[in-house]
């Protein structure tokens, strides 16, 4: 069963907007889907149900409701991606990590939902770091996330167990990125990093010409495992 709610931000000064995909019975666990750049899309909403589908209580935050609520665009239209790009650009991300905090609150605190993890793509990538680094998240799974090799100093923070999917060929996170992230994360105990050779930025998505059949099949079987191994 979806539906869509508002969750409130920890200082009560807003509503977020957010899809909710439930399972049927108790949940099992709770995984927040965290959107790339083009919004809550068809692809995220999709992502969600496939989570409730295996037993898990998904939501599906809107990250861009302070600029706009209900964004979504079409990576394959050149337009949409560009407009994508902008509300990126102007997207507070510290901000955003205190909205995800609050989502993580009202699993625990509303929906009775102890266990919560998070799974992000693209700018939801680079999200998945940061909740792991700043937050009690009990586990993070990022795919294709851009710039976190500009927030390495944070790894230290990083408490609860993360995976990252890395595709070799991404147009967004170039060879040196990669490598910054590999030298710094690699020995960390509590972070899995995943190469894809040859695959390029959003090769999971659900939606449109981006996605890579094999490469999504192989990283969402290692996510879903993942997942059942931290989550329950």
């Amino acid at each position: 069963m979806a539906s869509n709610t508002e969750i409130p931000t920890l200082d009560g000064d807003g509503m977020i907007p957010a899809y909710v995909a439930r399972p049927e019975g108790t949940p099992r666990g709770a995984i927040i889907v965290q959107q790339e750049i083009f919004g809550v899309d068809a692809g995220i909403r999709k992502k969600a149900d496939g989570w409730a589908a295996k037993g898990y209580l998904a939501v599906a935050p809107d990250s861009f409701w302070r600029q706009r609520p209900g964004v979504e665009l079409d990576a394959d239209n050149p337009e949409e991606f560009q407009q994508a790009l902008d509300y990126m650009g102007k997207h507070d991300l510290d901000l955003s990590i205190r909205d995800i905090e609050a989502v993580i609150h009202w699993i625990r605190r509303e929906e009775h939902v102890p266990k919560v993890g998070l799974v992000g793509y693209c700018m939801g990538g680079l999200v998945a770091y940061m909740v792991a680094a700043r937050t009690d998240i009990d586990a993070s799974v990022g795919y294709y996330g851009v710039s976190i090799e500009k927030m390495l100093n944070e790894k230290h923070a990083i408490a609860r167990p993360l995976m990252l999917h890395i595709p070799a060929a991404d147009g967004f996170v170039p060879p040196d990125a990669q490598k910054a992230m590999h030298e710094a994360l690699d020995e960390h105990p509590r972070v899995t990093l995943h190469d894809y050779a040859g695959l390029d930025h959003g090769f999971a998505a659900e939606v449109g010409s981006r996605r890579d059949e094999a490469g999504a099949i192989l990283a969402d079987s290692r996510t879903e495992a993942f997942f059942a191994e931290h989550l329950g």
